[in-house]
């Protein structure tokens, strides 16, 4: 059966059951004495007919991640928990942790003051980064959870060699310690510190044994949120420095730095448009932190807009990203563009369809298809399912 026939089978079997239920998906939940265990879930699927050299067979990619948590409330509004996301995924949905089985694992403890992390978590530069709007995240254009390009060799994502991703995003998910405070007015803060890129407790491990690998990463971020009228408008920075140990001749300390905005508008009771994008700068060859030169630079960028109405949302998303050559590898060159229309079923459950297109360049050298250019389409439908919380 051809993939096209596919996707409006799988479209019309999800939808049309599900379009009159509205019911939100909740955590499983166990009172633990004073305490209570929690599990959380989310899953993705995607059926997609990617256009690239070697591959336009349809194909499909999943992941599932497990989220517990054992957290106890206190009357005074602390609040202590342990928490961690588990996941499981085809090499296509491995977003960005490569992959990783333990995604996050933290203590954490919550006042009136804010929060505070310790453990495998993200950075500062993440928790308050500020971009477009997006009809499915996991789908998207920027920052993507799953990707539709399978390298030939490596089996794995095409987008790895360079994905755009305009977060600051230094620290992954490194072991580190966190805080962000709570918003006031409108103003929210967040600070990070990774000591090594280890994945377990902090100050455990010196991380992987290669040369550049990067320590005493420090991330800080900023975010905004004000009213104007009715329409509403979101603005967010972060940065992040580090120090470079065993370095090769040209290699320094990771250096990230980002921006983003976003604009939403209420046109009537039941449609909203936003507009909104984000630029990163790094030092880090296609953001890769072990590979940090003193002469490249890596630039991003990405702009989109949506319409959202009636439990519908039209998007439109574009991105553009140069990695400087550097470390004797050549310079890259990537462009973007991504139409979609999501559906929310319910809180908990939504559907989205779309064409994807990216265009990669090199400056020397060539591409598995023999040639110094690589054009990727696709055109695809993905599921996602979450709990929320009532």
């Amino acid at each position: 059966m051809p993939i096209r026939k596919i996707f409006w089978l799988a479209t019309l079997m999800l939808v049309i059951p599900a379009a009159g239920r509205t019911q939100t998906l909740t955590p499983l939940s166990w009172p633990l004495g004073d305490s209570q265990l929690q599990l959380a879930g989310e899953a993705g699927g995607a059926l997609f007919q990617p256009n690239q050299p070697g591959q336009r067979d349809g194909a499909a990619s999943g992941d599932l991640r497990l989220m517990p948590q054992l957290r106890r409330d206190y009357d005074s509004g602390l609040s202590l928990a342990l928490g961690g996301t588990l996941a499981a995924a085809d090499p296509l949905s491995y977003g960005r942790y490569d992959g990783d089985v333990i995604e996050r694992l933290a203590a954490s403890i919550r006042t009136g003051l804010g929060l505070l992390e310790i453990g495998i978590t993200d950075g500062a530069g993440y928790q308050l980064a500020v971009t477009g709007p997006k009809a499915d995240p996991g789908a998207s254009l920027e920052d993507p959870r799953t990707s539709f390009y399978r390298d030939p060799v490596s089996h794995h994502a095409l987008i790895d060699m360079f994905a755009l991703r305009t977060e600051v995003g230094a620290s992954s998910n490194y072991a580190k310690i966190g805080y962000s405070s709570p918003s006031l007015f409108g103003l929210q803060l967040a600070l990070s510190f990774t000591p090594s890129q280890a994945k377990q407790l902090p100050f455990l491990n010196a991380g992987p044994h290669l040369p550049d690998r990067q320590a005493d990463i420090w991330e800080a971020a900023l975010r905004y949120e004000i009213d104007l009228g009715p329409a509403s408008l979101t603005v967010g920075g972060g940065f992040a420095e580090g120090r470079g140990e065993h370095k090769l001749a040209g290699q320094e300390g990771i250096s990230d730095l980002g921006l983003g905005m976003r604009a939403d508008y209420p046109v009537t009771e039941k449609i909203a448009v936003s507009l909104g994008g984000a630029y990163r700068q790094s030092n880090a060859y296609g953001f890769d932190i072990d590979q940090s030169w003193q002469v490249a630079t890596t630039h991003a960028g990405y702009v989109s807009a949506a319409v959202t109405g009636w439990q519908w949302t039209a998007n439109l998303e574009f991105g553009k990203g140069v990695a400087g050559p550097a470390g004797g590898q050549p310079g890259l060159g990537l462009n973007g563009l991504q139409a979609s229309l999501g559906y929310a079923i319910s809180d908990s459950l939504g559907v989205s369809s779309g064409w994807q297109h990216l265009t990669y360049t090199r400056t020397n050298g060539l591409f598995f298809n023999g040639a110094p250019q690589l054009k990727l389409d696709a055109v695809y439908m993905h599921l996602n399912m979450k709990t929320l919380e009532q």
